[in-house]
């Protein structure tokens, strides 16, 4: 009787909204062309999988199964495995062609390769050779349509028989690589299948259609992989780039999701946005691809625009990357249901829609191959051709780069630049350039005059002056900065010696007689300082660092030691201490430092060993706070940065979690950048109090603003003057409200050097990027501003002139107590080392 009550009374209420759409099966019609026949030997997807392509989110797992068994059964495709992500899922590329090419495909792929040669290049054919095309699919997860579309690629490929198929296979080489992104993707899959109704709801506000934090759009440590194509930080982005650089692709398309409202987009995009190194040519190749894009959008009636909204700037993205290389990159943008079904401007955007739309262009994509392909494979040519030649005649014959006190940040641009397969010599003598010695034992030179000459020119200059003032992403990317990696611009190409043999970073070395050694020292520069203190801190020794300058005796020498110089004590180890010679030489040879083992405590001049200005260092035990409203690339950077380099890694805490959280199980807590409004009162003042007991705040970005508003940082934003009598044209405004955006630049700091942040650095002028527009004042106390910028900070990017006018003479870094500490209180310093140069705004507590 209660139920009819409430049927009776519910049910009414229900049909009067309209809050679900009737699910429709999908024919295969709807996707596959009709103009061919297909193999009935080849299992279609809905045969393999059990529901037709759009009615669930395809799983990483069954992507792969279904192109396994196609390799099973087809002679057209062939599948391997070129990298596992960090989840351990494997990212496959599919060889699809001809038989007749299968059977010729290592020449196929020198041939390609030699494109990229001046002295091999000439006597190609290009006429006769087969286009190579890489199809790259939802490199940001939660934009599904691309992985999705890639099992109907496959099918088509595998199964359709027509004339026009079979040319198409004999003049192209297709690589298909259906998930940029195996972990974003499955965590993607996996939230909107579990939430997905039997009949779809499109309600915007469905759970569906709002994944939890951090979502699938980035990897398994938050990273976006769209980021990664130039400095390659992640598996999935090395061995993608070194597939790349194996085939030399003509094209590369790269297939995305933008906002719900939006219809689809295919590039060319902003004229004005393009970057200068990019030729003219790259961009009406690309203009005359997007004529079959609009052909077969047409044709299904799907709206679409070009040449608005996106840039082709950055070289670190997907679709810009490939212009650097000689190859055209394409970008495509479908408007995303973000789950089954979601209502828009447009009407209900279903699923289906989203892939029908990336597999047309998809399909585009190869018409405009086959029908371009010798006008292709001559500007690929030409493209290396007029590199050389502009390397040969540039001002700046080459670059010497190298940090002798910094192994692995040497070895880690070595092998950047070789694995975007840059020529790197030793010098064959010393080479003074920039107020520096280069020696040849740790030094590398880059000459100008080879092929790859664009990218080296892009990732070695430094620019500030742009035709647009608006960016879809960073403006800056110079790779010597990014790694505050000492180099210099040569006008005169210095005398050569060997290739650069592959970059690893070499062994450190224990000096002096490890067994019944005083004291070990090294130095705080090397970049895997941090995690050979982690390890020795973990197992238990006693280590103390140098905060004066000191001179030590090396094997009879006189030797400096600067601020942050680590000092191992073997006197006063616990009963593991007889194994501390065996200890400092496996951290030296693993992590590349140079330990000095010493026979006294007793300096030539400065502190001695038994000083208290050897402050004792305490294991870090670290909290990072995650969850709604946090930054998840920012907090996935410092995640990565701990436990992949440092092996430090922090527990990480959701926000909603931080009220019943016991603060007093760490010493450090950091807040990256977000929205922390959800933590109330007594979570703050549950923080104050553990600051005041000795905890270390580390606040960055946005967090610092909310750490103000909460008592927590005694700093203030600086402000600037916004003139309210001016008036412009209403159609300015977004123009204008971004181009006061900092999207990216790299920026010059001035360091204290004798401050505990800044030990570690040589050099009193360092670079940082920024990508916000938050600006600390200088403090009236003068020691508690370890990091300020410069007056005129800008190095290279862009940034508005009233945001240039507050960021100068500003504050990167504050450090500031709740109560007093002591001088020589370790716990009065950050325990978080920053050995990265990209120092955000800081407040450190």
């Amino acid at each position: 009787m209660h139920l009819l009550r409430l049927l009776t009374v519910f049910l009414p209420l229900i049909f009067t909204l309209p809050l679900t759409l009737t699910a429709q099966p999908i024919p295969t019609s709807y996707y596959l062309p009709d103009d061919v026949k297909y193999n009935p030997e080849i299992p279609t997807p809905q045969a393999f999988l059990g529901w037709q392509v759009g009615e669930w989110h395809v799983s990483h797992d069954l992507l792969v199964s279904y192109m396994r068994e196609l390799d099973r059964v087809s002679d057209r495709i062939e599948i391997e495995p070129y990298a596992r992500s960090y989840e351990g899922r494997p990212l496959m590329l599919l060889t699809v062609t001809s038989a007749q090419n299968r059977s010729n495909l290592p020449k196929i792929k020198e041939d390609h390769r030699n494109l990229t040669f001046p002295a091999q290049s000439g006597s190609l054919n290009t006429s006769g050779m087969p286009l190579v095309v890489w199809v790259g699919c939802s490199v940001h997860g939660n934009e599904p349509s691309g992985a999705n579309a890639s099992l109907l690629l496959a099918y088509y490929l595998a199964a359709a028989q027509s004339p026009a198929v079979d040319s198409l296979l004999n003049e192209t080489v297709i690589l298909l690589d259906p998930s940029f992104n195996p972990d974003g993707l499955n965590r993607f899959a996996s939230w909107v299948n579990v939430h997905k109704s039997q009949t779809p709801v499109s309600d915007p506000n469905n759970r569906e259609l709002n994944e939890v934090w951090p979502g699938g759009r980035t990897n398994h440590y938050w990273f976006d992989l769209n980021r990664d194509w130039l400095y390659l930080q992640h598996p999935e982005s090395q061995g993608r780039v070194a597939k790349f650089h194996e085939w030399k692709p003509t094209i590369l398309t790269d297939h995305h999701e933008q906002g719900s409202n939006a219809t689809f987009f295919f590039q060319p995009g902003v004229p004005a946005r393009v970057h200068p190194l990019t030729p003219k040519k790259n961009q009406e190749l690309t203009a005359k691809m997007g004529n079959f894009h609009a052909k077969a959008l047409d044709k299904i009636g799907s709206l679409y625009f070009t040449e608005e909204n996106y840039d082709d700037f950055y070289y670190g993205k997907g679709s810009t990357f490939p212009d650097v290389q000689g190859s055209i990159g394409i970008l495509f943008e479908q408007a995303s249901s973000r789950g089954h079904a979601q209502e828009t401007t447009n009407g209900v955007l279903r699923f289906p829609f989203t892939i029908r739309n990336q597999f047309t262009t998809m399909l585009s994509t190869l018409a405009a191959a086959r029908a371009m392909r010798t006008e292709l494979l001559t500007y690929q040519r030409d493209f290396y051709r007029d590199a050389q030649r502009e390397g040969n005649g540039a001002a700046i014959k080459a670059y010497v780069f190298g940090s002798r006190e910094d192994k692995a940040r040497t070895a880690e641009m070595l092998r950047i630049l070789q694995k975007q397969q840059v020529e790197v010599y030793k010098p064959n003598g010393s080479i003074n350039a920039g107020g520096r010695t280069y020696e040849p034992d740790w030094s590398y030179v880059v000459p100008a005059g080879q092929q790859q000459h664009r990218i080296i020119k892009a990732m070695f200059e430094k620019r500030t002056t742009f035709e647009d003032s608006l960016f879809y992403d960073i403006s800056a990317f110079s790779l010597p900065l990014a790694l505050n990696m000492p180099y210099a611009e040569l006008k005169s190409l210095p005398g050569l010696g060997a290739k650069a043999e592959p970059a690893v970073l070499p062994p450190g070395k224990v000096t002096g007689t490890p067994s019944g050694a005083y004291a070990y020292l090294f130095a705080w520069d090397a970049y895997y300082a941090p995690r050979a203190v982690t390890e020795l801190l973990g197992k238990g020794y006693k280590v103390r660092v140098a905060t004066k300058p000191f001179t030590a005796d090396i094997e009879g020498k006189s030797q400096s030691f600067d601020y942050g110089t680590i000092l191992v004590p073997a006197g006063i180890q616990p009963k593991n201490g007889e194994e501390l010679p065996a200890q400092m030489q496996l951290l030296a040879q693993r992590d590349g430092l140079d330990v000095y083992a010493l026979r006294s405590g007793l300096t030539p001049s400065g502190i001695d060993f038994g000083s208290a200005n050897f402050a004792p260092l305490t294991q870090p035990k670290l909290m990072l706070l995650v969850g709604a409203g946090v930054n998840p690339n920012d907090a996935g950077e410092v995640w990565h940065l701990l436990d992949q380099r440092y092996g430090m890694p922090p527990v990480l805490v959701d926000v909603s979690q931080a009220g019943r959280t016991d603060f007093s199980k760490y010493n450090v807590i950091v807040m990256v950048g977000g929205n922390y409004g959800t933590l109330n009162e007594t979570t703050v003042d549950n923080m104050k109090r553990w600051i005041g007991q000795g905890g270390t705040l580390i606040t960055m970005t946005d967090a610092i603003g909310w750490s103000i508003a909460r008592g927590l940082a005694n700093v203030k934003l600086k402000k600037g003057q916004t003139d309210t009598t001016a008036t412009l044209p209403y159609a300015t405004l977004e123009e204008n409200t971004r181009a006061q955006d900092i999207v990216g630049a790299i920026f010059q700091l001035k360091l204290d050097r004798s401050h505990p942040m800044a030990y570690g650095y040589k050099d009193e002028l360092i670079p940082t990027f920024r990508d916000n527009t938050i600006f600390l004042e200088i403090p009236q106390n003068p020691y508690v501003t370890p990091a300020r910028y410069t007056a005129s900070p800008l190095l290279s990017g862009y940034i508005s002139k009233p945001n240039l006018r507050k960021l100068a003479n500003s504050a990167s870094i504050v450090v500031n107590s709740i109560r007093q500490r002591t001088r020589h209180s370790d716990d009065g310093q950050c325990k978080l080392p920053r050995r990265d140069s990209g120092t955000a705004p800081i407040s450190c507590l």
